[in-house]
């Protein structure tokens, strides 16, 4: 290990050792908000400090094992050297998990998500899969212990969606989903293809964070036209009745959002300029890291739709990741949400690639 990564984990463990005994004495009174920020900050620490830990018995074990390697015994020098590998191996692996948690965290990564999937090409064929798409993201929120609840839709001519805007709310919400960004494509035979010719259509997904309140986004209200009008969803005859629908546009970017999920035309004004903001905060990051160059293969929040990122396979039943090179024959489980297997894979890549960097 590096010593510099040592002594970095070193300053945590004492950290870690001194907020406990400031918890465990009468320094700080219970309940008061230096207490709470100190179990917070405990809370924290206490995975890399207990695996900091670990790895220090390791190190004592290789000690202990290395002795054994100069006994006089045959054998005896034999168990050692066997135990020295084994715990080599242990240590190198404990090593990297180390690493992995002295990455920087995406402040983002706990917050809500606006997730957006719009048909690409393919005309009709487009607009099914992209209800499909949306139905695999809304069945893995649930597993996830997630809500989704759609705010905008705007219906295919035969089903599916030609566009449809959702929520969705949980703690680690953009964490799990934000690799999701980019071009889906489809290859499938449509119902309505008689020759049984595969066809090849395309969805864009994207997946933007909601904003805190202290990270708001300045809009100037004269640079907005916001107009009402009459849901076209379901809701019995109030959407009839009723201009509770709203529909904003940012007049200088040009962004127009729309929410029509609310009964109260209030809440559907809040939803939207949530909504709003989210994208003119994606489009300046994106602005950014456009300029940047980024090379990365594995795309985070970067809103590069124009790259097509995985293809769902129906007639083969296999869904390729394209960053990262995953094929896995698993196509009806992961479009009825299963999305596990996938994300971890991504995630794990991402990593090894900060890993990569630090080194």
């Amino acid at each position: 290990m590096k010593e510099s990564i040592r002594q970095r984990l070193q300053k945590i463990a004492d950290r870690y050792e001194e907020v406990g005994r400031i918890l465990a004495s009468d320094e700080v009174p219970g309940g008061s908000q230096q207490f709470r920020d100190l179990s917070v900050e405990y809370a924290r620490l206490q995975p890399l400090a207990e695996r900091f830990g670990r790895y220090h018995g390791l190190e004592r074990d290789l000690g202990a094992a290395r002795e054994l390697q100069q006994d006089a015994d045959p054998g005896m020098r034999a168990l050692g050297s066997e135990e020295a590998a084994r715990v080599e191996a242990a240590i190198s692996s404990e090593e990297v998990e180390l690493r992995k948690l002295l990455l920087p965290k995406d402040p983002r990564d706990d917050k809500n998500i606006f997730l957006e999937v719009r048909a690409g090409t393919g005309g009709d064929e487009a607009a099914l899969f992209a209800g499909d798409l949306h139905r695999m993201y809304a069945r893995y929120a649930e597993t996830k212990g997630l809500s989704a609840e759609v705010l905008s839709e705007s219906p295919g001519e035969h089903g599916g969606y030609k566009e449809i805007i959702s929520r969705i709310a949980g703690r680690g919400s953009f964490s799990r989903l934000k690799f999701e960004s980019g071009t889906h494509r489809v290859q499938r035979v449509p119902a309505t293809e008689a020759q049984g010719r595969i066809h090849t259509s395309a969805c864009t997904v994207a997946i933007l964070p909601e904003l805190d309140e202290v990270e708001e986004v300045q809009i100037n209200p004269a640079e907005l036209r916001i107009d009402t009008y009459r849901s076209s969803g379901a809701g019995g005859q109030h959407v009839n009745k009723t201009d509770s629908a709203v529909r904003i546009t940012h007049l200088p970017s040009g962004i127009v959002v729309e929410c029509q999920d609310e009964r109260s035309q209030h809440k559907n004004r809040s939803r939207a300029m949530a909504l709003l903001k989210a994208r003119l905060l994606a489009a300046e990051q994106e602005k950014q890291q456009s300029a940047q160059a980024q090379s990365r293969r594995v795309q985070v929040g970067s809103g590069d739709r124009s790259e097509r990122i995985r293809t769902y396979n129906f007639p083969q039943g296999r869904v390729t990741d394209h960053r990262i090179n995953l094929t896995l024959y698993r196509l009806p489980q992961i479009m009825d949400g299963d999305l596990d297997e996938l994300i971890d894979a991504l995630q794990q890549e991402y990593q090894a690639e900060l890993l990569a960097e630090e080194a």
